[in-house]
């Protein structure tokens, strides 16, 4: 997935990924950001997100990353805030109201462009990773964290062709084998859904799809 589609989508207002609530499954899992380590909760490609302003909230400073700029200046602004721009290394930084957004590539980033980070929450990032860029994303994203940082990640999963999206289909089998060696890995939640009970599945002929919810704590 070249950086140029995601700037394009931006440029296009083609961003039916973008949610206009805050996710149920961070608000639900509050408590995971207990373990988390001094330093910023962390929220890779970010885009607008109204998780933002809910981690804000809870667990300050927050720190996303967005290779959009676009996608960090319709956050400041729909959110009412006057961001300060400054650069850090390759990223451009807007920041206000403990929320910095770093507008460049993730797979740039270094601890000393990040500084400590004390936990992550990834919605959306490792699933807008076609097959081939997984490993990549989760080895930096290993590298970037000190021992013992929380994650709570969310990962869709359908039997739907592996390379149609994003969003992507990760099933756990390849969370595990993607985080395994360097993390402990607890499901925290799993919900499975029939077209019975969905019937848009069946119109995009699935057999079923399921939301899952997983706790990391890197080793």
């Amino acid at each position: 997935m070249e950086r140029e589609f995601w700037v394009q989508r931006w440029r296009e207002n083609r961003i039916g990924f973008h949610q206009s609530e805050i996710n149920r499954f961070l608000q639900a899992h509050k408590d995971w950001f207990g373990k988390r380590l001094d330093g910023a909760t962390f929220v890779p490609l970010c885009g607008k997100s109204l998780d933002l302003m809910w981690l804000r909230r809870h667990v300050p400073p927050v720190l996303g990353v967005e290779l959009s700029p676009l996608a960090a200046e319709a956050f400041f602004h729909e959110q009412r805030l006057d961001p300060v721009r400054t650069v850090r290394g390759a990223f451009q930084v807007y920041g206000a109201s403990d929320i910095e957004l770093l507008v460049g590539d993730y797979f740039a980033l270094a601890p000393e462009v990040t500084g400590p980070i004390g936990a992550v929450y990834d919605r959306a990032a490792l699933i807008a990773m076609p097959p081939g860029m997984r490993a990549g994303y989760a080895r930096q994203m290993t590298a970037l964290l000190r021992p013992g940082t929380p994650m709570l990640l969310i990962a869709p999963f359908s039997p739907k062709d592996p390379h149609e999206g994003p969003p992507f289909a990760v099933a756990e089998d390849e969370v595990r084998a993607l985080y395994g060696e360097n993390f402990h890995i607890e499901r925290l939640e799993h919900h499975r859904y029939t077209p019975q009970m969905r019937p848009e599945l069946k119109e995009r002929g699935l057999a079923f799809s399921e939301e899952n919810v997983y706790g990391l704590i890197r080793a």
